[in-house]
């Protein structure tokens, strides 16, 4: 037991000195914030414009398409680095399972940039 505990005791120091420093900034964030909001920083403001008119207002499909354009890079990333760092060790099949995944975005990026998606006017 005497072991287990001085194995784990340093663990157990960091955690409660992690947890008291996140107590004493949140409390004096609390105690010490400034609370004088001004209307301005009351208003209403999201994506970029004010808020003028309905909640429902019609959006240009481009800034859907440009998320969409995010989301597919950040996940052409998010595969490819893990395949990159542990390519001495794959094997045939996973080289071409990715040169396929690239052929398949890739072709996907053509389509759109033919389709004008790109393209602001």
């Amino acid at each position: 037991m005497e072991e287990l505990l001085r194995e784990y005791l340093p663990i157990l120091v960091f955690l409660v000195i992690a947890t008291a420093l996140g107590a004493v900034l949140i409390l004096a964030a609390v105690i010490l914030a400034v609370r004088n909001p001004d209307p301005e920083k009351l208003s209403a403001y999201e994506c970029g414009f004010n808020a003028f008119d309905d909640a429902r207002m019609k959006f240009d499909v481009r800034f859907y398409l440009v998320s969409i354009l995010f989301i597919i890079f950040d996940l052409e990333i998010a595969m490819l680095f893990p395949w990159a760092t542990g390519f001495a060790v794959l094997s045939d099949v996973a080289f071409w399972s990715m040169m396929v995944f690239l052929a398949v975005l890739t072709i996907g990026f053509a389509y759109e940039w033919k389709k004008g998606a790109l393209e602001w006017e």
